[in-house]
């Protein structure tokens, strides 16, 4: 099962990364979105600041992931994303249903498996930081 590791890591790297891409451009791109999404921060009792560091966490923390670039960092970053999400916004929906924190806590155990694992094959982390044998 150790061989598989790596491709294991790519595939989770690829569906974390894309869904991350996904969510945080919906709070980035139409005009407006940005503000609104931090003002809903804001009204959960958190600085608006921080809907931004959300959106901006997820739209190129994803893109990083599925670059494989820095993908410890960015998955930690969306790891802490998700478990603010949960805190704040779904667990008082319980698991399932409804604004239910089933997804978000999927994702953030698959961003907890991309920290021990690394970012698996295809990564531009191996080909940017590949050590040199002499």
């Amino acid at each position: 099962m150790e061989r598989i590791r790596p491709a294991a890591a790519l595939v989770a790297r690829l569906v974390l990364g894309a869904i991350m891409i996904a969510h945080g451009a919906q709070k980035v791109f139409p005009r407006g979105a940005l503000y609104h999404f931090a003002q809903m921060v804001a009204h959960m009792g958190l600085p608006y600041w921080m809907g931004y560091v959300a959106a901006f966490t997820e739209l190129f923390g994803g893109a990083l992931i599925v670059l494989g670039l820095l993908v410890h960092l960015a998955a930690l970053g969306v790891a802490i994303d998700m478990a603010v999400a949960i805190i704040k916004v779904h667990l008082h929906h319980g698991l399932t249903g409804q604004g239910g924190y089933e997804f978000p806590l999927a994702i953030f155990a698959l961003a907890i498996v991309l920290i021990g694992t690394g970012p698996g094959h295809l990564a531009a982390d191996s080909l940017a930081f590949r050590r040199t044998v002499r």
